[in-house]
């Protein structure tokens, strides 16, 4: 007799902002969105052959653009099983098993040898955890005359106390933000040189960015499946004035940096 797998139940009130987007189906889960993506791409200055090691992977969508667009090889990782099981779905459904490896790993415990990658990147990761622990990791991993380029949240000019309580201790508890300049001494102080800065809105959750990132098709199938499971409908209503009340105050930046060769 056939048996039919299924998946486990999700706890949708338990999910972070992140998650939760990823199980409506976006695939594009950072700050910056895909603007920011270009970004780093025109920074990191990929070639075919290298080795690149995309941490906090999410569904895989910068992955794939690196295999397709640039002939790299991607190790890409995450900590989050939900992540995992959605990168590895879109890597197989878009054909690229042989170039991209995608497994489990923690971005303050990177498994990987020092000096490993040419390139090494992370959007919207290390301000989760223990920032300059994290930096040093990824600087620790990329090769000698390497890059790192990494993006994250940033005070675009500083918060009210509602904002700020509400976007750090309501919906993103445990994330860490800070003002450019902290940023960018953050990664100093992990031993990269040659420091650029790229800057600009948080424009992921409004509808411009969310159409700009998805397209129109993807941005219909997201509200599509919030609107389908009350749990959806009531996650959506607490999350979406929250965010809407911080967004005057955020942005994203990419800060990029080479590794000494010496």
């Amino acid at each position: 007799m056939a048996t039919t797998l299924t998946r486990p139940k999700i706890d949708v009130t338990s999910l972070d902002p992140y998650a939760f987007m990823a199980v409506l189906g976006k695939r594009v889960i950072h700050p910056g969105g895909r603007r920011s993506t270009q970004e780093l791409f025109n920074l990191a200055q990929l070639q075919a052959g290298q080795k690149t090691l995309d941490v906090g992977c999410g569904v895989g969508t910068t992955a794939i653009q690196m295999a397709r667009r640039f002939g790299v090889a991607v190790t890409a990782v995450d900590i989050s099983p939900l992540m995992l099981e959605r990168a590895r779905r879109n890597v197989q459904r878009v054909g690229l098993g042989r170039d991209i490896e995608v497994e489990q790993g923690d971005i303050v415990a990177l498994r990987f040898a020092d000096n490993t990658f040419d390139r090494v990147i992370a959007e919207a990761v290390t301000m989760f955890v223990d920032r300059l622990r994290a930096a040093k990791e990824l600087v620790r991993v990329c090769q000698p005359g390497g890059m790192v380029l990494a993006t994250e949240f940033f005070w675009r000019q500083p918060p009210t106390e509602e904002a700020r309580e509400i976007f750090l201790g309501q919906v993103c508890p445990g994330m860490q933000l800070d003002k450019l300049d902290g940023w960018v001494r953050i990664y100093e102080d992990a031993g990269l040189s040659d420091i650029q800065v790229r800057t600009g809105p948080f424009e992921m959750m409004t509808p411009r960015g969310f159409i700009q990132d998805e397209g129109f098709v993807n941005a219909f199938a997201c509200m599509f499946r919030g609107l389908s499971r009350v749990a959806y409908l009531r996650k959506m209503a607490w999350l979406m004035p929250r965010i809407t009340r911080a967004v005057p105050y955020l942005g994203y930046i990419l800060v990029g940096g080479r590794k000494p060769a010496s």
